[in-house]
């Protein structure tokens, strides 16, 4: 069953609102169903899918959207990029619920949209859920003042939109920051050295995944992880189809899964020149290894899943390889900051097998 597109009371559940969640991403879904999980055990909350345009997102969105209604959520569905008119009308429809809401939880402060709609909130708890590699830069950048900014963009000239945005951008820092009776949380499974002031930790251990999933079948062979290093600019093309060629002869790997982002020429090129079978998933990582199959050994380049795999898969008999980025492999547009970032994602990293950068040539 498809989502529909969301008006006020359309899939949205009891008028009270009492917290309001906004993901843009499977994965941010994902995490805040850990959360409720974990930290409001029995209490529905109301979800509002903030639906990308990406057919491959919006589809993992669709089917994790499911498994937040089973678990007794209300779940709003809005067409947010839907054309012209959309923002606008996503935003209008949301000012009553963000006004009612106590509580607020998203999953990418960096958004534009969620930017947004902090401005119209007047919530006391804000709680950023796990949103990968972002959430590390995000919590160093609140601690040291700084502006919101992607870390692969950072260090790279602002563009219009950005000028016109940053009043927006600066709001939401404030209201990201603890300050009389608001109170800031974040809950995240990736490694957290610099906490802001006032600001309360909590650690996801992805008890909901584990409890809902598996354990799975292990098979013999080894599985790649995908990334989107070469999409957002960080990683040359050749180069990363040289390392996953070179990884899969090494390790005997047979299946490729495949990151949302990833280009449908890119995954077909690495398909004919690899011979591993690619497989785009219905579900975040974390959810289709801990179904199974999967490999005994996880391949994978500096991500998210170095993180949240050991975590889902505890227990079980596989292992989490992370193969290092050679800055050889970098583009020349990559920010300046994207090696040591990408070396900070695979060294704090626990649990999992670390691997020298290959030979991509």
């Amino acid at each position: 069953m498809s989502p529909r597109a969301g008006k006020a009371g359309q899939n949205a559940g009891p008028d009270t609102f009492d917290t309001l969640a906004f993901v843009e991403s499977p994965v941010q879904l994902l995490n805040v169903l850990e959360w409720a999980h974990a930290h409001a055990p029995g209490a529905g909350l109301t979800l509002v899918v903030l639906s990308p345009v990406d057919p491959m997102t919006r589809g993992q969105l669709r089917r994790m959207a499911e498994l937040a209604r089973r678990e007794g959520h209300q779940v709003r569905w809005e067409e947010a990029r839907g054309g012209a008119l959309a923002p606008f009308q996503t935003v209008g429809g949301l000012t009553g619920p963000l006004r009612r809401a106590r509580r607020i939880v998203m999953g990418d402060p960096f958004s534009r949209y969620v930017q947004l709609l902090l401005t119209i909130t007047g919530a006391r708890d804000l709680v950023v859920v796990d949103d990968g590699t972002a959430t590390m830069e995000f919590v160093t950048q609140l601690a040291r003042g700084e502006r919101l900014v992607r870390w692969h963009r950072k260090g790279t000239r602002r563009g219009p939109r950005d000028l016109v945005f940053a009043p927006v951008s600066s709001s939401a820092r404030r209201r990201l920051t603890p300050a009389g009776d608001r109170r800031v949380e974040i809950f995240s499974s990736m490694p957290i050295e610099e906490t802001p002031g006032g600001v309360t930790v909590r650690a996801n251990d992805f008890s909901w995944t584990r409890a809902r999933f598996g354990p799975p079948r292990i098979t013999r062979g080894a599985d790649m992880v995908g990334t989107s290093l070469v999409e957002t600019g960080v990683v040359d093309g050749d180069r990363y189809l040289a390392a996953v060629r070179s990884l899969a002869r090494t390790h005997g790997a047979l299946r490729y899964f495949a990151h949302r982002r990833e280009s449908a020429e890119k995954l077909h090129r690495l398909a004919v020149e690899t011979g591993l079978e690619v497989v785009r998933p219905d579900l975040p990582l974390e959810l289709i290894a801990r179904r199974g199959p999967i490999g005994r050994t996880v391949l994978s380049f500096p991500s998210t899943v170095v993180h949240t795999l050991p975590l889902a898969l505890v227990g079980t008999e596989v292992r989490v390889a992370v193969c290092d980025i050679d800055p050889a492999w970098l583009t020349r547009t990559a920010s300046p900051r994207a090696q040591g970032f990408l070396d900070g994602v695979t060294g704090t990293a626990r649990d999992v097998h670390r691997l020298s950068a290959v030979r991509a040539v």
